[in-house]
């Protein structure tokens, strides 16, 4: 199952997204001087990082038809481009 365009951008936004949320954990964890109680690396990266993760497993999964299933009917062979056979002469 190759992926879209769609799957590539969404799979580049959530990754944008962990990289932000463990960018903004070390940034405010070495900057601020009380850094176990700080809102920036216990509430906004952790949300951050959620979202790049179920944007991961959204981009991973989008346009996966409902039909694909084990119990799914097998899809139609194409036909096969054999030659048509000669005429007896």
């Amino acid at each position: 199952m190759p992926f879209d365009r769609v799957n590539y951008v969404l799979l580049l936004g959530a990754v944008g997204l962990i990289l932000l949320g463990y960018v903004l954990m070390l940034v405010d964890n070495a900057t601020n001087p009380d850094a176990v109680d700080s809102t920036l690396s216990l509430v906004v990266a952790p949300l951050l990082l959620l979202g790049g993760y179920l944007g991961v497993a959204a981009a991973v999964l989008w346009g996966v038809p409902r039909d694909a299933g084990p119990d799914a009917p097998p899809a139609a062979a194409p036909e096969s481009r054999r030659a048509a056979p000669i005429p007896d002469a």
